[in-house]
């Protein structure tokens, strides 16, 4: 555990943190802020409006939302706010704020890219992601890079995609089940089976059936996890305003803001937790985008934009009041109970914790499928079709292991995992990102009369 706490402080360092929020406001700046003037559009665009049946690609617009949305709204939302705000304070939501509105400049930047450089082969299928946009865009010699971005992101679908997931879903079961009674290796090996088996049901049908199932869940675990949560701040209405409040203050005016340098405890949980949340730089969307019917790669970049805006603006500013209006934060410091604490407070009642535990297991069961085919792209990638079966089975074996080890060993090797896949993805984002503005020009050129 030393040895992983040691590499995740220097992956996480003051570097990753300039390159990955520094990224995303050249992004911003460079893309004259499409987060504000495109939003409008992104939106007519996700409810069908300019979809063609005709058009080159596996999944409409709003199933590759989703299934990019299934991998992002997750565990993160939940446990990884509560980890935010234990370790750095109220003041680290600020700072996933901060990463969520720079990286859907970040996101809209990758999935134009990805949609712009995507290969279609003979039998219809797409093979989009950072890792064909690095070797078509930049040139065959920087083939090692996308090779090294591939590689990345097969190692981070065992940790983010793979074993924190279900980890979490394992131990929301138990709770559902078995209420408080503390987890065994049985239940919780016998939970990693079904769950093994249920994925399994899924990834085999490819994109197109992780599209249907992500359209599905996603939508309504969403509006039932941010209902009951926008009752909780109705209820304590009087308290938001202090919350918002301390969320600024402890953002820039304590010792822990500051330590080290302008990165300290605060600004780095808050960024690291943010690309948890909504993967933001990592790239790793910008491989279910690639699917999309669209013969406009700036049209998909703009719908992906919408991720960020959802998972950490909306769904963790809702988890993160709540803990900070409750004050739970302040009584509880176990990273896996406190946004279940929190919802129990505010909802006065234990079925707060359930809630919790369910949205938990829906959530974290929507990430591992989407995961599983960002990580079987990889391996196309990297060794082609035939690859992709074994990498699934290995990608379910995972899922039983995960089930029975330590939570705080997966978060480690996580948080690893993503910065080996934000750095090689952040250099082709600057390096592309005139082809991304030229294509923008274009495209709001040419739309200037339907919007």
């Amino acid at each position: 555990m030393d040895i992983i706490t040691t590499v995740q402080n220097i992956v996480w360092g003051p570097v990753l943190m300039i390159l990955l929020v520094g990224t995303g406001l050249y992004l911003t700046i460079r893309n004259k802020f499409i987060q504000l003037r495109g939003f409008g559009h992104s939106i007519g665009i996700v409810s069908g409006k300019f979809s063609k049946d005709e058009d080159p690609g596996e999944i409409s617009h709003f199933q590759a939302l989703m299934a990019a949305l299934s991998a992002t709204v997750g565990t993160g939302n939940i446990v990884g706010v509560a980890t935010a705000i234990l370790m750095g304070g109220p003041g680290a939501l600020f700072w996933m704020w901060v990463t969520a509105f720079v990286g859907m400049a970040t996101k809209f930047t990758s999935c134009t890219l990805s949609v712009r450089y995507r290969q279609i082969d003979e039998n219809g299928v797409t093979h989009g992601g950072p890792m064909h946009f690095i070797e078509q865009g930049m040139g065959k010699k920087f083939k090692w890079l996308a090779v090294l971005y591939a590689s990345f992101t097969v190692i981070a679908s065992f940790g983010i995609g793979n074993m924190f997931q279900i980890n979490n879903i394992a131990t929301s079961l138990n709770f559902l089940i078995r209420g408080d009674q503390a987890p065994s290796f049985a239940f919780n090996l016998i939970a990693g089976i079904i769950i093994a088996i249920l994925v399994g049901a899924v990834i085999l049908g490819g994109i197109k059936s992780i599209g249907k199932v992500a359209g599905k869940i996603v939508p309504i675990m969403s509006i039932f996890y941010i209902g009951a949560g926008l009752i909780i701040l109705f209820k304590h209405f009087n308290l938001v305003p202090g919350a918002f409040q301390q969320i600024f203050y402890y953002a820039f005016n304590t010792p822990e803001a500051l330590a080290g340098g302008l990165l300290g405890t605060v600004i780095r949980n808050g960024v690291a937790r943010g690309l948890f949340s909504n993967e933001a730089g990592l790239g790793s969307s910008a491989i279910a985008h690639g699917a999309a019917k669209t013969k406009e790669p700036v049209r998909e970049g703009l719908v992906a934009m919408l991720e960020p805006f959802i998972d950490t603006l909306m769904i963790c500013t809702i988890t993160g009041l709540i803990i900070v209006v409750t004050g739970a934060h302040e009584m509880f410091d176990v990273k896996g109970e406190l946004t279940s604490r929190a919802f129990e407070i505010g909802l006065g009642s234990a079925l707060g914790g359930k809630i919790v535990a369910l949205g938990i297991v829906f959530f974290a069961f929507s990430t591992l499928i989407s995961w599983s085919y960002y990580g079987d792209r990889a391996s196309d990638y990297l060794f082609g079709e035939k690859a992709v079966n074994r990498y699934r089975w290995v990608f379910l074996a995972f899922l039983v292991f995960g089930a029975v080890i330590q939570l705080e060993s997966v978060i480690g090797f996580s948080d690893i995992a993503n910065a080996l896949m934000a750095l090689p993805n952040l250099v082709a984002l600057i390096a592309l990102s005139p082809v991304v503005a030229m294509l923008s020009k274009d495209y709001f050129k040419r739309m200037k009369n339907k919007l």
